[in-house]
């Protein structure tokens, strides 16, 4: 941290925390007292109200906030909020400026806004820190490696695991992509991007991505390409009617399964239609309602399910 937003960071720190001694100061920055010393002095001169007091620390004068930005306590969730969400699913880099933006954010906010701020974060949950256990880190280092590839518009070379019914070990094929942008979908991250060996736009998941590397060789962006108007092609051409038991029906509703194109109530239960590429990408998830879900069309799907209730039966038979 330069001295410029050292110095920034310490108006904020004493705003956010009240009177703040040397010792606490340097130990929050990680410098010394001495460099501490020479900072509040170097504010001082600059014109900001700071105030020391021998054995207690330094203050502001009261009314004084720095910079006159003016947050409700709704607006100031919101910043939180999105600062909580890429501290916990970005990189480790993004992580600490969210850290420390959320800190400035708390800083510049007048006692009665932040007090206000903190009781409404305390009633809500996020479900991006549900899973903070569980955060791959590896997945947090490929996200930094392709959010620097994507801003220098480099290519990015990596294997690729895509998972069939019919081949239980996957297909592993070597890709090498112009990286577009990256997408939070479902929990998941996704790579967007053209795929030099299927000659088109492509998604990727992070967690099938493996050796992933920066190519170094550079690309164009298409003109008339921007990630937050990018609305995929569809191509699920397929339909997919799922019959749910009535013990179940609410939980499938609740699902949101990626392919889910809409629900009906109806006696038994509730009629779930599906749109997918081909009957294999909603096998496991239909499965995974045992009993209480049965395929009604196509039939090829009935016939997977079958063959796999089969073999699932041999299993435990042995």
């Amino acid at each position: 941290m330069n001295k410029t937003d050292r110095m920034l960071a310490i108006i904020l720190e004493i705003q956010r925390k009240g009177m703040q001694r040397a010792e606490d100061l340097a130990n929050t920055f990680e410098t010394s007292v001495r460099t501490i010393y020479r900072d509040v002095q170097a504010l001082s001169e600059a014109g900001v109200p700071i105030f020391g007091a021998p054995g207690t620390g330094y203050s502001l004068m009261e009314g004084y906030f720095l910079p006159p930005v003016s947050f409700s306590a709704d607006e100031a969730v919101a910043l939180m909020i999105g600062a909580d969400f890429i501290e916990k699913r970005f990189d480790r880099e993004y992580g600490e400026r969210a850290r420390t933006a959320r800190s400035k954010i708390e800083g510049v906010l007048p006692v009665n806004v932040r007090l206000e701020a903190e009781a409404l974060r305390e009633t809500m949950k996020l479900p991006v820190v549900a899973r903070e256990e569980v955060v791959d880190e590896a997945e947090r280092e490929s996200i930094a490696q392709l959010r620097r590839a994507i801003l220098a518009r480099r290519k990015v070379g990596f294997g690729y695991l895509k998972v069939t019914s019919d081949e239980k070990d996957g297909r592993r094929s070597v890709r090498t992509v112009r990286p577009y942008g990256l997408s939070f979908v479902l929990g998941s991250w996704l790579l967007v991007g053209y795929c030099e060996l299927r000659q088109e736009i492509r998604h990727f998941r992070l967690s099938r991505m493996t050796e992933l590397q920066d190519l170094e060789e550079t690309f164009a962006l298409p003109p008339d390409f921007r990630m937050s108007n990018y609305v995929p092609a569809n191509d699920r051409s397929m339909e997919v009617r799922v019959l749910a038991s009535l013990e179940i029906a609410d939980r499938v509703k609740e699902s949101k399964n990626f392919y889910l194109a809409s629900t009906e109530d109806v006696p038994e239960g509730v009629l779930v239609t599906l749109r997918v590429r081909a009957p294999e990408d909603v096998l496991h998830w239909v499965l995974g309602w045992g009993a209480e879900a049965k395929v009604l069309e196509p039939e090829s799907l009935q016939r997977k399910v079958q063959e796999e209730a089969v073999r699932m039966l041999e299993r435990y038979e042995r």
